[in-house]
């Protein structure tokens, strides 16, 4: 692997990408990709700016979000997620999805981790070419030109990310720089809309309810756009158990690595543990029941094509770093981790939110 700094963060690493794509040599175009991957190994989070995705775009989708949160539940209820963990779409109303880092069959456990409830709702979309996830879409008419919207943002992201994939392995000093690309057609990615609807503080400091419990990213790499409410926190890799605040940066992408690129990298790469828990003092509202502030954030996971086969990269083995991961297959491990995330079957929607 290519050398880095090797130091404890104190904060997230925000990256101008700018040079990538108009690199005035192309040295400046390595030394981004080798700051990037410098982020990826020491961090595992990164702030990028100047990535592509404009801020009009940005502010454009962040409006069909609010619009479509803002429907009635009964009217978002019209594309239900479907029940259990298999296919990943549609709408999920609050206390639907469980997140958590378990990896378990046992239903009772799944229970017991439902006893604290994820208070979100979420829509999740991806390509209209994946038949195993298909599309669960409103009617055109309870929101119209949403889905002409959102289908062009998802492969307007897409396109983002394979930069940056192409980044992160010219910077790793792969042999192939695209060799992770080429596992990546964007046809197994998740667009995902997230509102986190307002509630008492003291639920969230007293633990009877959650936003989204720490937990680690199952594709290759998530980037994430968020308003600038806060509340994102990152565990240190080098202090475990302690978590940074992510100050939230206009139109940036937080961008981190996924539990199957650290897979790829045998743990050269960090996934990394990360959570949405109460935002700064200065961001909560006031009054007597200390309400939170609503919460939006975009997040779209890059993940290899369904059938991709990951096994560690021959750079990333060596005598004193022996593999440590068997080859898996993306559908295989994806299965594995959403054993949890949803109930088989789902209980009655009955919280009106937005």
């Amino acid at each position: 692997m290519g050398s880095v700094e090797e130091k404890p963060p104190v904060s997230i690493p925000v990256i101008d990408f700018s040079k990538w794509d108009n690199p005035s040599t192309p040295s400046e175009r390595v030394a981004i990709a080798k700051e990037l991957a410098s982020a990826c190994h020491n961090v595992g989070f990164v702030s990028i700016i100047n990535h592509g995705v404009s801020p009009a775009l940005l502010e454009e989708a962040f409006g069909w979000s609010k619009k479509l949160f803002d429907l009635e539940t009964e009217q978002k209820m019209k594309a239900p997620h479907p029940d259990g963990p298999t296919v990943h779409r549609g709408y999920s109303w609050p206390g639907l999805e469980k997140v958590s880092q378990v990896i378990s069959s046992d239903a009772e456990v799944g229970e017991k981790l439902r006893a604290v409830t994820d208070c979100k709702e979420s829509y999740e979309i991806g390509s209209e070419e994946n038949d195993e996830q298909p599309n669960v879409w409103l009617p055109e008419e309870v929101l119209p030109g949403f889905r002409e919207f959102m289908t062009d943002f998802y492969w307007t992201c897409s396109q983002t990310s394979q930069e940056i994939l192409k980044a992160i392995g010219l910077g790793m000093n792969l042999q192939d720089p695209d060799f992770i690309l080429k596992f990546h057609s964007g046809h197994n990615n998740q667009l995902r809309l997230l509102h986190y609807p307002p509630i008492p503080a003291a639920q969230l400091e007293n633990e009877l309810s959650a936003r989204m419990p720490a937990h680690s990213d199952w594709g290759s790499i998530t980037m994430l756009f968020q308003d600038d409410c806060g509340g994102l926190e990152v565990e240190n890799q080098h202090v475990p158990g302690e978590f940074i605040k992510v100050t939230p940066l206009k139109n940036a992408i937080v961008m981190n690595i996924g539990d199957l690129l650290m897979r790829w990298s045998n743990d050269w790469l960090k996934s990394t543990l990360h959570r949405v828990t109460l935002p700064p003092a200065s961001d909560r509202f006031t009054g007597e029941e200390r309400m939170t502030r609503a919460r939006y954030s975009i997040p779209y996971f890059i993940s290899p094509d369904i059938d991709a086969r990951i096994e560690v990269m021959p750079e990333c083995a060596t005598e004193g770093n022996p593999i440590k991961y068997e080859p898996v297959v993306q559908r295989e491990y994806r299965l594995m981790r959403a054993k949890l995330q949803y109930p088989e079957k789902a209980p009655q929607a009955v919280t009106a939110s937005g």
